[in-house]
């Protein structure tokens, strides 16, 4: 797989809500590197999009995940974003898909997979996915590899996002990942 560009890549935060995140192993680093993919995304005007597993009963998305004017929010009750109405408008035309967020071996696996089927490149952050335990994060990031993801750090998508440390927004970006 090539490397991630930016310009056909889009931000994609599975269910990272205030009702969820304390049962996660992991969860708080976890949006860390979201929070983090989520301001470089907003600096460099890469698209997100967010969606929400039953907001009635799990609450929103946790706040340290501010959407800006341009995210996407998408409620779903299925596991597979994929299957939710509105979520494959969402995507637009972007085809670098990078994904973060929670549960790993349920939402996360499942979209992940259902993107695969679309013919999208899917980038999994492991860094910025969780699950309740971490047998549970291994088995999930083991299967999507298997079925063509790439597995990435959130380091490694800012940096291909910015390509050269000439980029105009480097000098901005680069505080958030020392």
């Amino acid at each position: 797989m090539p490397l991630i560009d930016p310009t056909r890549s889009l931000l994609l935060i599975i269910d990272f809500q205030e009702r969820l995140l304390p049962a996660l192993q992991g969860g708080s680093e976890a949006v860390s590197i979201a929070t983090t993919l989520l301001k470089a995304a907003q600096q460099l005007s890469i698209p997100v999009v967010m969606t929400e597993q039953n907001p009635d009963k799990l609450c929103g998305t946790t706040s340290a995940l501010s959407p800006g004017p341009s995210s996407l929010l998408v409620p779903k009750m299925t596991f597979n974003s994929c299957q939710a109405d509105g979520f494959q408008t969402a995507l637009g035309n972007k085809d670098h898909l990078i994904v973060v967020g929670a549960e790993a071996h349920v939402c996360v696996l499942q979209t992940v997979l259902g993107l695969c089927e679309l013919g999208k490149s899917v980038f999994v952050v492991s860094d910025g996915i969780a699950s309740r335990t971490s047998q549970n994060k291994d088995a999930a990031l083991t299967r999507m590899a298997k079925s063509g993801a790439e597995i990435v750090t959130g380091e490694m998508v800012i940096f291909e996002w910015l390509q050269t440390a000439e980029h105009p927004s480097f000098k901005d970006i680069h505080p958030l990942i020392k």
